[in-house]
């Protein structure tokens, strides 16, 4: 079965890629359709913006398609910057540029109530059906950069249990916990409960694999 990844993004590409490792199935990215460029993201919620992304890939190559949007939801910013939080420190900015943003606005926000969530939605398209699900992590904001790892705002985003920011864990660590880990794993038994996917297909969990 072939699966088209909905994203230019290189990061999720390897993020999604490592999460299907393990199963039956050929997953796809971008490069290999040059003809499909960048993918207006004009909703205004997380679900929207994914749903359009797989539409519009499964429009141009036909084959079925899976894609995400993922916000960082800051208490202290009222849940900002939520669907912009790709373009928070402004159109083709960088990583780099939305950690210092962000750094910059949480300057003066006591420990306490540095609070936030990530959320992942995980869209999927084929010729018959479109499916929707999402994954949820808790953290909080760190008051500086922490960790080489990971990408966009990684660094910043602290997990109280692990006493780590994402930046600071390993890929087997962050996917067992992260945003997208969750949501993708949800989409692989929606897969299999629509039978897509046998339930034989199994995704196995990194104690398994180790």
């Amino acid at each position: 079965m072939n699966i088209v990844i909905a994203t230019h993004n290189k990061d999720k590409c390897k993020e999604i890629l490592s999460e299907f490792s393990n199963l039956a199935v050929s997953l796809k990215t971008l490069e290999e359709y040059p003809n499909i460029g960048d993918i207006e993201e004009t909703g205004l919620t997380l679900d929207e913006n994914a749903l359009i992304k797989v539409r519009e890939v499964f429009a141009a190559t036909g084959l079925p398609s899976m894609g995400d949007d993922t916000g960082l939801e800051v208490d202290a910013l009222d849940g900002k910057p939520g669907i912009y939080s790709a373009r928070f420190a402004g159109e083709d900015c960088t990583y780099m540029d939305n950690v210092t943003k962000m750094l910059n606005e949480m300057k003066n926000v006591p420990e306490n109530d540095r609070g936030a969530q990530f959320r992942t939605v995980v869209a999927y398209k084929d010729s018959k059906r479109e499916l929707i699900c999402e994954g949820v992590v808790k953290g909080s904001i760190s008051t500086g950069i922490k960790g080489l790892g990971g990408f966009g705002y990684d660094p910043l985003f602290y997990i109280p249990e692990y006493k780590k920011t994402f930046a600071e864990m390993t890929m087997e660590e962050k996917s067992k916990i992260s945003h997208r880990g969750i949501a993708i794993r949800r989409m692989v038994q929606l897969l299999k409960d629509n039978a897509i996917f046998p339930h034989n297909n199994t995704l196995k969990t990194r104690e398994e694999l180790a």
